[in-house]
């Protein structure tokens, strides 16, 4: 009777402290990762975020902060423990207006956020966007992210526009590598979510996986991106709307470097050819073609894809750019022959690579390269008919000398052609001259574009007069910025030297001046000169 008795008294013990731990984790319920969009359209819009613990996935949303409307939505598993990722689609908004919502989990309530819905592209709206990547933490440097949020973005948004964020800036994309080592669970929320949530609650953030996120099944579970890329590939490629511009996600990583996802990306630009309302492109992937600071990080199979958008800009007229990172500082590039911009946009956090730390090189497609920290503001303007957009590069230096949002790169882009004025060549033309040291020499550029500037010149010499073979074929730009230097610096691109031609023989030149809105006029007709190693070179002293 005893034993029954303790037996008893023993049990209810137990259960009072079941329950007492059921209170206490009740009343521990906290909001791990605060709310983020994900996913907008002009009608809808995605609410993600992270609980320790509840079921419950309830966005509240309305006009005004009295709210007045809810949405449910699902909870999922994350971490094979009772943390539950929530996410809700709010769908029946419209179009470019302002929402006001905050997330409900049981008795967990966050914040009144805003965010704001895109435009369809007839609605002729202009809107800005921040590219930035590779803020996985350094740890020499473990807040630099978070100060790129705050004293970068946001300071910037404040200083430079009135307004709310949402009525300021329209997406943000982020090229790869978001975390050091992405199948780390505590550093989704300690190093990404927690920095930017000030930023992510009020824009949607549209990112692509990079290296370090190593193809985590957190990476796939934290976001809900566009679901329109290849069955089994979704969210590792895909493409979203944002008023007259397509944004492409590619996957640069191991593994999905193939013809699959090419095969995509050719049916996705054939679409995008075909769509009157779309006037630009621009593509995200990690990994760099060519990569000044960083050899080693190049990747053959982003060539492939830069000829794709090279070759869709050409035969649709319509300007694309790719963003990426992987190399962690600033470059800025352009293809020679189509108006297709290369645009690397880190570090928003990863240690920096400096200049004489990796084996580099100088390659003519980059105008400018910084070993430094920052963020990428892009303007989209449809600008009545006449559709342009402008890259600008602010600075948060480096770890030798701070910048504070420092305007260090801008360059802008038209839809629509604006030639330079063909150039006319000066030097030689039917004239015999010296094989050895040759300098050719044109006109001054000049343009019907207000304020165009001369930004870069070609130049070809042929035997031939159709410049079907080249022998000489210089492409210079009007800056070149490698390892701290102007390596352009005094050229006013009118003349160009030729190092050694064949004596006793006849050539051709010809050449076309660029502006720096990647137009290219004509090139010049042809001018025609012999070589003699007997005349008099172009100082007037016999050789």
């Amino acid at each position: 009777m005893i034993f029954k008795s303790s037996l008893i008294s023993l049990l209810c013990t137990l259960l009072s402290l079941h329950g007492f731990a059921q209170t206490t984790a009740t009343s521990q319920q906290t909001l791990l990762v605060r709310p983020y969009l994900q996913d907008a359209t002009p009608n809808s819009i995605k609410v993600m975020w992270e609980t320790s613990q509840g079921e419950e996935s309830t966005v509240e949303w309305g006009l005004t902060p009295k709210l007045g409307r809810k949405t449910s939505g699902t909870a999922f598993d994350i971490n094979y423990t009772d943390a539950r990722i929530h996410e809700v689609e709010i769908t029946g908004l419209k179009r470019l207006t302002m929402y006001y919502y905050r997330v409900k989990t049981g008795k967990l309530v966050s914040d009144i956020y805003q965010f704001k819905t895109p435009p369809f592209a007839r609605d002729q709206q202009a809107f800005q966007l921040v590219a930035m990547s590779d803020m996985q933490r350094d740890h020499n440097n473990p807040d630099k992210f978070s100060e790129i949020i705050q004293e970068g973005v946001l300071s910037y948004l404040k200083k430079e526009f009135e307004g709310e964020v949402p009525e300021n800036l329209a997406l943000v994309m982020i090229p790869g590598d978001l975390v050091a080592d992405g199948v780390q669970y505590d550093q989704w929320k300690e190093h990404f979510f927690d920095p930017a949530q000030e930023l992510f609650s009020q824009v949607p953030v549209y990112p692509v996986p990079g290296n370090h996120e190593r193809n985590s099944t957190f990476y796939f579970k934290y976001f809900s991106l566009p679901k329109n890329g290849t069955p089994a590939y979704e969210e590792h490629w895909w493409y979203k709307d944002y008023g007259n511009t397509r944004i492409i996600g590619l996957d640069s990583n191991e593994g999905y470097r193939n013809r699959t996802q090419l095969n995509w990306l050719d049916e996705v630009l054939a679409l995008t050819r075909d769509n009157d309302s779309i006037d630009f492109v621009f593509a995200q992937l990690h990994h760099p073609h060519k990569s000044e600071l960083w050899l080693d990080g190049e990747e053959d199979f982003t060539g492939e894809v830069v000829k794709r958008l090279e070759a869709f800009s050409t035969e649709t007229g319509k300007p694309s750019i790719h963003f990426f990172g992987h190399t962690h500082g600033y470059s800025r590039g352009q293809s020679r022959d189509h108006k297709h911009l290369w645009v690397n946009v880190a570090t928003a956090g990863g240690k920096i690579d400096y200049w004489g730390e990796y084996a580099q090189k100088n390659y003519d497609e980059f105008t400018v390269t910084q070993d430094e920290y920052g963020f990428v503001m892009v303007e989209v303007d449809p600008n009545q008919g006449d559709p342009k957009f402008t890259v600008k590069r602010f600075s948060r230096g480096n770890e030798n000398l701070g910048r504070d949002n420092e305007l260090r790169d801008s360059v802008t882009v038209w839809k629509f052609e604006k030639k330079p004025r063909m150039p006319q060549a000066s030097y030689p033309v039917n004239e015999t001259v010296n094989p050895v040291g040759l300098i050719l020499k044109a006109n001054i550029f000049s343009s019907d574009l207000e304020n165009a500037a001369h930004g870069a010149s070609h130049w070809q010499i042929s035997k031939s007069v159709d410049f079907s073979e080249p022998i000489m074929d210089s492409w210079k730009q009007y800056e070149d910025w490698y390892a701290y230097q102007n390596l352009q610096k005094d050229d006013d691109l009118t003349d160009e030297k030729v190092q050694r031609l064949e004596n006793n023989s006849s050539y051709f030149w010809r050449v076309r001046y660029r502006d720096q809105n990647l137009n290219w006029s004509d090139w010049s007709a042809p001018a025609k000169f012999s070589t003699n190693g007997q005349v008099a070179n172009q100082t007037g002293e016999e050789e």
